[in-house]
This record gives C-alpha cells, sequence and structure tokens, in this order.
C-alpha cells in the first residue's frame, strides 16, 4: 500500500475548522483507495507567533520539501501585524519550495450557485494558470522615510524568461489534459497587459514562441481589463488561462465567484514532480472562528487536488463527483456561512456521499 508524506498546516481562525473537514473526507476516501496518509503537524500560524514569537524556519522549509504534499488550512490573525505571519508561511513554501505554478480551477456544479444571468454548468469550467514567483510578488522594493510627508513606496516586478517559460508550459500541458478529458480542442489563452506595461511583452513573446510547440492548441491573448470583462460577459470562451502572478491572483477570485463563492474554491501551489501545497483559497475569518459555520468545501476540493496531484485520481474523482451531487441536489444550497449547515455537517455529508459511491 503506498502511504503519503502529508504535512498539515490548520493555521488560524477558520482554517482549523475547515481543515479537519478536509482531512476527515480524506481519512474516508482512504478507505476506498488502496492508499494511506501519515500526517504531519505545523503550528505555524498567527496564533502561534503571538504565543512563541516563532517564525518558519529554513530547517522547517527544508523539512516540508522531504514530504510529499502539504496541506493547509488559513493563515492570518488579526492582533497580528498584516502579512508578516502570511508572507513567512506562505511564500516560505511558494519561494522555498519553488512552487511556480498556482493552479486554480474555476467550475461551476449548480446553476443557482452563479451570480451570471443564464449561466449554467456548462458555461463555467476553466482552469487558470498564475506564475507563483515573481512579478509583484518578488518582495523587490520597500518603503523610504516612512511616516513623514516624504514617504515614497518602490515595488519592482521581475519576469524571467525561465519563469515565464515554465508557467506557459505548463498551462499548455493543462490545455492538452483538459481537452483530453472533455473531448474538445485544446485552447490557452494568455493574459497580461503589454499595451501599457511594455516588459510584458516578455510574457507576449514567450507565449508565440512556445505556441509553435503546440500546433494542436488553439491560441488567444486578452489584456486583463478585457480578460475580466469576457469572464462576466462570455465565460464560456475560456477553458485554460495562463497569466502573471498579480492578473492571476485579481482574475481567480473573479472566478470564484463565477462558480459560487470564495467557500468553494481552492488552489494549488505547485512544483511539478515535487513536494506541493494545497489550500482553499478564502482567508482566515476571523468573525467566523470558532463557530462552526464556515463553508469547508474549499478545503474538500482542496484535498481533491492534491490526491489528483499525487496521482490517486479514482480517490479524487470520487471526491468531486460526492461535491458534485450535493451541490447540483440542493443538498447544500451555498458555499458560505448562511447556508444553514455547520462547517461538521457538510463534512459529514461529503463523507455520507462518497462512502455512498461504494454500495452503489
Amino acid at each position: 500500500m503506498k502511504t503519503y508524506n502529508i504535512g498539515l498546516l490548520p493555521g488560524d481562525g477558520i482554517g482549523p475548522e475547515v481543515a479537519a473537514e478536509g482531512v476527515k473526507v480524506l481519512d474516508a476516501v482512504m478507505t476506498m483507495e488502496n492508499f494511506a496518509c501519515n500526517y504531519v503537524d505545523y503550528p505555524y500560524s498567527g496564533e502561534y507567533y503571538l504565543k512563541t514569537k516563532e517564525l518558519v524556519t529554513d530547517r522547517i522549509i527544508a523539512e516540508w520539501a522531504t514530504l510529499d504534499a502539504v496541506f493547509m488550512g488559513a493563515i492570518g490573525h488579526p492582533d497580528v501585524e498584516p502579512g508578516l505571519v502570511e508572507r513567512n508561511v506562505i511564500l516560505g513554501l511558494r519561494f522555498g519550495l519553488d512552487l511556480y505554478v498556482n493552479l486554480r480551477p474555476i467550475k461551476l456544479y449548480a446553476d443557482h450557485m452563479c451570480p451570471l444571468k443564464d449561466k449554467t454548468p456548462a458555461d463555467i469550467d476553466f482552469t487558470v494558470i498564475r506564475e507563483n514567483t515573481e512579478g509583484l510578488y518578488s518582495q523587490i522594493g520597500g518603503i523610504l522615510k516612512k511616516g513623514t510627508p516624504d514617504e515614497v513606496a518602490t515595488v519592482t516586478g521581475i519576469y524571467t524568461r525561465l519563469g515565464v517559460e515554465r508557467a506557459i508550459r505548463y498551462a499548455f500541458e493543462v490545455a492538452l489534459q483538459r481537452a483530453a478529458q472533455n473531448g474538445t480542442t485544446p485552447r490557452l489563452t494568455m493574459v497580461d497587459k503589454a499595451n501599457a506595461i511594455r516588459p510584458h511583452d516578455i510574457w507576449t513573446r514567450t507565449f508565440a514562441e512556445v505556441g509553435k510547440e503546440f500546433p494542436n492548441v488553439e491560441l488567444d491573448h486578452a489584456y486583463v481589463d478585457a480578460c475580466t470583462m469576457w469572464m462576466v460577459k462570455n465565460p464560456e470562451w475560456f477553458d485554460t488561462i495562463v497569466t502573471t502572478n498579480l492578473f492571476g491572483d485579481v482574475i481567480t477570485d473573479l472566478g470564484a465567484m463565477l462558480q459560487g463563492g470564495m467557500g468553494i474554491a481552492a488552489s494549488g501551489n505547485i512544483h511539478p514532480g515535487k513536494t506541493s501545497m494545497f489550500e482553499p483559497i478564502h482567508g482566515s475569518a476571523p468573525k467566523y472562528a470558532g463557530q462552526n459555520v464556515a463553508c469547508p468545501l474549499g478545503a474538500i476540493m482542496a484535498v481533491n487536488m492534491m490526491l489528483d496531484y499525487l496521482g490517486e485520481k479514482s480517490a479524487a474523482a470520487r471526491i468531486e463527483q460526492a461535491v458534485a451531487h450535493l451541490l447540483s441536489s440542493g443538498a447544500i444550497p451555498s458555499a458560505d456561512a448562511r447556508s444553514g449547515l455547520s462547517t461538521t455537517q457538510v463534512g459529514d455529508m461529503v463523507v455520507k456521499a462518497v462512502l455512498e459511491q461504494e454500495a452503489s
């Protein structure tokens, strides 16, 4: 039996609550498939920092690199300097493990969950590949004369040929995989702002050059402002999108709302073939912490993504099938704290739906 070593970072706020439901579903699906998980717990969070003043060290990052994957709940505490622990943990993972792909599926499972008029699951099913280690997130810059009338803030966006090309190549592979699964023509849209930000030409040129190696993939290009417009007006136009770090951060949150809200959205921070990290994309939502009302579907779908990445395709499919059924049937009416269902109830419902697949 294959055993995977999985790092657990429950985090802050609602993070531990939703992560627990993700692990509950993972435990259930393991009983139906021929694999096991060895969990390694890590305490790093805002709350832990307040108690100990400890942050993630290089030794911990090196330890993470020996795992098969890391599963995270959410990081962020209102009593800690904004971004301090988030940068340490999340960017520690992204940069420390060189997780250069942020993979974000945008998939609608139930008509009633979409805020767009007359759009159905057939219209909203695409994937965004966000470059994850460069751009304006490269942490180059700072503030001079802070708090004075002469204050100056600078930030430098970095785009390397290596960084751009490897994200684009990954996106082409995803486009081909999606087409093979769906029986469609592979399509890939590259999103930048090269008309106004001329250094984005490195994205335009690299996309065109790499595209020559994939003659069967239909290529498209959109500036980011147009992309957001078309995501609302005609989301069915998109199949696979590749874009910069900042733009990917923005358009995937819009995509999360198209699929039913932040409560169902999940992401993978990936270095193909190496240790990668999976998480729901909502924040720690401290106002809901401890109330057992947060929707755990994002965390559960992050487990789905993690299993798919690890090669446990059947287990991943079981989870997606269970979630899709519960949402399309209306058993789970929404993916937010107003669903009328508790965090643990939703987790239990997904577990039950997963286990019933075996009996059917």
